[in-house]
């Protein structure tokens, strides 16, 4: 499919690929566009307007327990986006997924803390609220399609003897059988956010639009200075959405209790306290509350284990220190965006937190030489037992790394490549 040129007469003609999103729908088709405030949505909205779309802006709010603090920037986003929609010339409305996001994400990210691990919420809030409540509101509103600001992008493949991913008729949005869709890296390798997308579909690929992702943030931002955008030089969001710019540990207290108790070093004595395992992440540098030690190299202090069953937090020192280094990890909840396992060619690699560059790796099933349970009570009381075969034995594989990573933390996302194709991943259970 060639591409599609978007023109204007004020503006320069900006080019929106067909691997925005695959297949690109005709001109005048409905599209609904999450219209978050900030600059990328705003740009992707105004690329497919002047495309020809009929587009109409849509505002989620996902969290509202402390709407006016002052950490909470959701009126001013609200603000930006309808500001934004006027500029561009569309429709907006506000809708609000408040519940289904504490339902569905919030409690599992409370529970994933609770049992010691560190979840990513941005995985699942887009798998369950951007492309699953999203979709299904815009689907309401007579669209086939939606687009988000996201840096990625989406590419319709044919296979010749069917759909790899068993469907026997393609997708339900009428491609063709045997049509199956990649999720794409952004091409700025320094905004890509595919890692946060890996747990989509078949089935929401073939509704997704990623006008943005052919494009560098910084031409983003010059489009939306050119244009006229109230948001051009808005800084863009970090951190957790619900959380915002407010201490972390201060907000996790008030869903989860204090449970303090001791913390060693790796030769097994007693350095300090901690406050409760679940305010750690492996890795942890700052808030552990330790200076160098008297007896120690002098060197930082990091986050290496923790155990449930004791309540006692490991820490060592030196940012190699052989404790935060892992040759393998195992994950379950598994989801592969085709819809099987992928091959291991020889040429998978991973990543095991986003910003992290690909790892070379082996994918593999589970471990057979040991029982690897979780720290707590498990997700869905998952258990990984001698014996298992297969890579999509019961959603769990492993992954052998040809160079030890670093700080490989349960409950984040272990996401697979194969160049620029990012074919899935699951949630770690443990390291080794």
């Amino acid at each position: 499919m060639a591409d599609a040129i978007v023109s204007s007469q004020a503006h320069p003609p900006v080019s929106v690929p067909a691997d925005a999103g695959a297949p690109l729908p005709e001109p005048g088709a409905r599209i609904v566009v999450g219209m978050s405030g900030g600059v990328d949505s705003s740009v992707a909205a105004w690329l497919l307007k002047q495309q020809g779309y009929d587009v109409v802006g849509l505002f989620m709010k996902n969290w509202e327990d402390d709407d006016d603090d002052e950490y909470c920037s959701t009126r001013q986003d609200w603000i930006d986006a309808a500001s934004a929609a006027d500029v561009i010339g569309v429709d907006i409305e506000a809708v609000n997924f408040a519940a289904e996001y504490k339902d569905r994400v919030f409690a599992e990210f409370l529970r994933e803390y609770s049992a010691g691990r560190t979840p990513n919420p941005d995985v699942l809030c887009n798998a369950e609220i951007k492309f699953k409540a999203f979709l299904d509101h815009a689907v309401s509103l007579g669209a086939a399609h939606i687009a988000t600001g996201h840096y990625a992008r989406v590419r319709a493949v044919t296979a010749l003897n069917g759909s790899p991913d068993g469907s026997p008729n393609g997708t339900p949005n009428g491609t063709p059988k045997g049509t199956r869709f990649e999720l794409l890296r952004g091409l700025d390798a320094g905004k890509d956010q595919s890692y946060f997308l890996h747990r989509l579909s078949q089935a929401q690929l073939s509704r997704a639009l990623f006008p943005i992702g052919h494009l560098p943030k910084r031409e983003v931002r010059e489009i939306a200075a050119r244009i006229g955008l109230p948001n051009a030089a808005k800084k863009d969001s970090t951190g957790i959405c619900f959380i915002g710019e407010r201490p972390f540990r201060e907000f996790l207290n008030r869903y989860l209790p204090t449970r303090p108790g001791p913390m060693i070093d790796d030769q097994g004595r007693q350095v300090g306290e901690h406050v409760g395992l679940a305010f750690y992440t492996l890795g942890q540098r700052k808030g552990i509350g330790l200076g160098g030690a008297r007896e120690g190299s002098g060197e930082p202090w990091f986050v290496a284990r923790k155990d449930m069953a004791s309540n006692t937090l490991t820490v060592v020192q030196g940012h190699q220190h052989p404790w935060l280094l892992s040759t393998g990890l195992q994950a379950e909840d598994a989801h592969w965006i085709a819809g099987v396992p992928p091959v291991d060619d020889g040429t998978l690699g991973a990543k095991t937190r986003y910003r992290q560059q690909d790892a070379a790796c082996a994918l593999l099933p589970p471990w057979a030489d040991e029982q690897v349970t979780e720290p707590a009570a498990g997700r869905a009381g998952a258990v990984a037992t001698a014996g298992a075969t297969g890579v999509a034995a019961a959603g769990r594989f492993s992954l052998r790394f040809a160079q030890p990573q670093w700080a490989v933390t349960p409950g984040q996302s272990a996401v697979l490549y194969r160049g620029e194709v990012c074919l899935g991943g699951g949630v770690i259970v443990s390291s080794r």
